[in-house]
């Protein structure tokens, strides 16, 4: 065997034009698979960042029965038992308290509906960055008795930096909420139906507001590993009490993006089915030209005693080498381009960035940077390289030494 492997690595550089030409066919296959894949999964990636840091998390612990009424009543209280089960999960990162509820908002002769949310105002800012997305005035203090606004929120009311808006609500059991402060900062969310909504309370002003004391809506909380979401939250719910807690992940509390991304998905499969369908021709055709090249060296080397399937693992070995080659060159050409854009994501303009914000997705189009899909990426084009080398072995098998070498 050894002189086989020998033998068909010399082959490959006898003719270096022809092994370069097939090594290329291979290389562009795998890089715009590659390519092409790293946009789906980015783009997916930064739908669910969006979704989960600015607003879900990658998991919420409610009491048992908010997420079907989502009533301030139905509120839990943090308890030392309720915070060892969280905090003794390896995967979880960050637990960060909201307490959510709705109200209307008033400036002047302007109101609207809003989304009060009271946050503890360094957590939620490790969780979502919120402070980098402040565009007008400052990000809130624990101790504040003020508020930031969504832009479009603030635009509709009329209100800026250092106005007044005032809320009103109904608060816990019954109570009346309202409440008059100071507006802190605008902050512009790249989620428009939450930007022209959202009220950022400081939790101990919100808790105050609602006479919800000590109480919560949310525990949001963010993991380490998300590809560990469902073993996490089984280990939760097993852990928790069935009558006092239910524990949702995202992709429970928002069902509408789980779609959205499955459906894309299965349209970025059928693009990289065409994309495969291609690169099979490709390289199918460089073969065929491969082996019409090489018709009168098959005859010659049958004819002084080459059997036919020794001739056979040799060219098999050929295509085996030279697909080696053109599958590395295009993952480790690939690599740099994948992890610039991966750290520097396109950012788009005009309509289709209009289009995407108005879906909720920050218009941007980052390349994944995962292990996963080189390896699957990998496999199928390698899947591609050994169909192709079906087509030189069979016609090895029905090569006639004379004719071939009078061509």
């Amino acid at each position: 065997m050894n002189e086989y492997i020998k033998l068909a690595w010399r082959n490959i550089w006898r003719n270096k034009r022809r092994t370069i030409i097939t090594a290329a066919s291979i290389f562009f296959a795998i890089f715009f698979a590659l390519i092409m894949r790293g946009f789906q999964l980015g783009s997916y990636s930064n739908m669910i960042n969006n979704a989960v840091k600015l607003y879900s998390g990658h998991i919420q612990v409610h009491a048992t029965g908010y997420s079907d009424n989502k009533s301030i009543n139905n509120t839990l209280k943090v308890n030392d038992e309720l915070m060892d089960v969280l905090k003794s999960n390896e995967n979880i990162k960050q637990i960060v308290p909201r307490l959510e509820s709705f109200a209307l908002g008033s400036s002047g002769p302007k109101t609207k509906g809003v989304l009060v949310m009271g946050i503890a105002p360094r957590k939620q800012n490790e969780m979502s960055n919120l402070s980098g997305k402040i565009i007008e005035g400052q990000y809130l203090k624990p101790g504040d008795q003020a508020v930031i606004l969504g832009k479009k929120l603030s635009q509709y009311l009329e209100l800026g930096v250092n106005d007044t808006i005032v809320l009103l609500s109904q608060g816990y059991h019954g109570t009346t909420a309202a409440g008059k402060y100071q507006v802190k900062g605008i902050v512009e969310i790249p989620k428009p139906d939450l930007d022209n909504k959202i009220v950022y309370l400081p939790l101990s002003a919100s808790q105050q507001m609602y006479y919800a004391f000590d109480r919560l809506t949310t525990l949001s909380i963010n993991l380490n590993d998300h590809e560990e979401l469902k073993n996490t939250v089984n280990q939760l719910e097993s852990s928790l009490s069935a009558d006092k807690y239910e524990v949702k992940s995202w992709r429970e509390i928002m069902p509408e993006l789980v779609q959205q991304i499955e459906s894309d998905n299965a349209g970025g499969w059928l693009m990289l089915l065409i994309l495969y369908i291609i690169i099979l021709f490709g390289v199918f055709g460089t073969v065929m030209m491969m082996v019409a090249e090489r018709k009168r060296e098959f005859g010659v080397m049958i004819a002084v005693g080459m059997h036919k399937f020794k001739l056979s693992i040799i060219v098999t070995l050929e295509m085996l080498f030279i697909g080696f080659l053109g599958l590395l060159a295009g993952i480790i050409g690939s690599m740099p381009l994948i992890y610039y854009f991966h750290i520097n994501p396109v950012r788009l303009t005009g309509e289709l960035a209009s289009s995407m914000e108005s879906f909720g997705i920050e218009p941007v189009m980052p390349l994944a940077w995962e292990i996963g899909y080189y390896g699957n990426q990998t496999i199928i084009v390698a899947v591609i390289v050994i169909v192709a080398v079906l087509y030189p072995i069979y016609s090895i098998t029905r090569i006639k030494a004379v004719k071939a070498i009078r061509g």
